[in-house]
């Protein structure tokens, strides 16, 4: 099914992957499959009728958001700082809202940004990364390569930078630094304060043929972690970007650059100085956070990534089944196969709850305890792929057109 699911998703055959070459014109075709059209061999598993929610679950309020990312592949979903919702979308519209009632605090759409005047009209910056509150500063990446900071409370501009490729995974704030993963491989450290470049790690292969998608880099005490496209996670040193390890998580096997695709492309986690993340048809791995040395893995691969509780680490495989292991050795603790073939997105924790979202709009609360499904709500008919936000009682999800929709959980 593994194979099905990237040609179903990203493909639709092979006569559009020397489409895909002749577009491109050069060695990868990284970057160019963002079908999301649902057109999956096996349909999703139907939702039950007779589903009664083990949890009561309000929407509170809903927004939308531009036309979101649209069909660009970027994840982007809201950020969450001090009472205030923020989000971004391709359109150029960034926003900031009351987080209690969805109530617009500021709103603005860019066509010009420093340097430059752009000339394709005001949606020609796409916002594609992001975005990432840090105190006062907002930033977020765009399709066009640029890195924009805000001003938190007003959306006034702070500073913009240029990067080599578009930006479509959301950035890191850390340490007085900015990093920033682009399509092209490369992680890139600025400067908080004015956006200008200390360093740039760009080591890291791309392969001939990738899915579309990045993992968003992660800042933990000095250190920068990331996922790679080459089946890799990496560290680096924040204050200068010096690779510290890398360890292969999707070694990537196969006679066919479809067998061979390897991507580290979901969110990777890291708690109690342990990493955890999952490749494509890989496998989900613990690693020491300081060495890099394996821990555990477990032969279950994720495309989405990973999300943590407590003592569990959650993932859906690449037929949507939901897992939990156990955080110290791996071990399989419960596995869900109600919502196989719903192409889920990133997962999240709230309380005792796992949530996700799927490729018809819905989401989902499933128990950490065993996996039972627990409420369920639609936001639209729209795919959700990145992870909900969840602030206490309250989760902030956002399909891929924008529509964002506040919920309060209760018993």
């Amino acid at each position: 099914m593994k194979n099905r699911f990237f040609s179903a998703r990203r493909l639709r055959g092979a006569s559009l992957i020397l489409l895909a070459v002749a577009m491109t014109g050069c060695g990868t075709i990284k970057g160019w499959f963002n079908d999301t059209k649902k057109e999956n061999i096996e349909p999703p598993t139907p939702l039950a009728e007779n589903f009664s929610p083990a949890i009561r679950v309000q929407k509170v309020w809903g927004e939308r958001i531009g036309k979101g990312a649209e069909k660009t592949g970027a994840n982007m979903r809201p950020a969450y700082a001090d009472g205030k919702v923020y989000a971004a979308s391709t359109t150029g519209v960034i926003a900031a809202y009351d987080a209690g009632t969805g109530k617009t605090l500021w709103s603005k759409q860019l066509g010009r940004r420093a340097g430059f005047i752009i000339h394709r009209g005001p949606n020609s910056v796409r916002w594609g990364g992001g975005p990432t509150i840090d105190g006062d500063l907002l930033v977020v990446g765009a399709l066009e390569g640029v890195v924009q900071a805000f001003a938190a409370g007003d959306g006034t501009d702070r500073w913009s930078t240029q990067l080599s490729s578009e930006i479509i995974a959301a950035p890191a704030v850390g340490g007085g630094m900015v990093f920033v993963r682009t399509n092209d491989g490369h992680i890139v450290g600025l400067d908080r304060a004015d956006g200008s470049r200390k360093w740039s790690y760009d080591r890291s292969t791309v392969p001939l043929l990738s899915l579309r998608g990045n993992s968003a880099p992660m800042y933990v005490d000095g250190v920068v972690y990331a996922g790679e496209d080459n089946g890799k996670v990496i560290a680096l040193r924040a204050s200068d970007g010096a690779l510290l390890w890398e360890q292969v998580v999707s070694p990537g096997e196969g006679r066919t650059e479809i067998e061979r695709l390897q991507d580290v492309d979901g969110a990777i986690a890291v708690a109690d100085g342990v990493l955890y993340a999952s490749g494509y048809k890989g496998q989900t791995t613990a690693l020491a956070t300081q060495t890099g040395r394996p821990i555990w893995t477990h032969e279950v691969a994720s495309y989405s990534g990973v999300a943590l509780s407590a003592s569990q680490i959650y993932l859906s495989d690449a037929d949507s089944n939901v897992y939990a292991l156990d955080l110290r050795n791996g071990s399989s603790e419960w596995k869900q196969d109600a919502l196989k073939y719903r192409w889920l997105g990133e997962p999240a924790v709230q309380g005792d709850a796992v949530v996700v979202g799927d490729l018809e709009g819905w989401v989902h609360w499933l128990s950490i305890g065993d996996g039972k499904l627990l409420a369920r709500e639609r936001i639209s008919k729209a795919p959700i792929r990145s992870a909900p936000v969840v602030v206490g009682d309250m989760v902030y999800v956002e399909t891929i057109y924008g529509d964002i929709a506040a919920y309060r959980v209760g018993k």
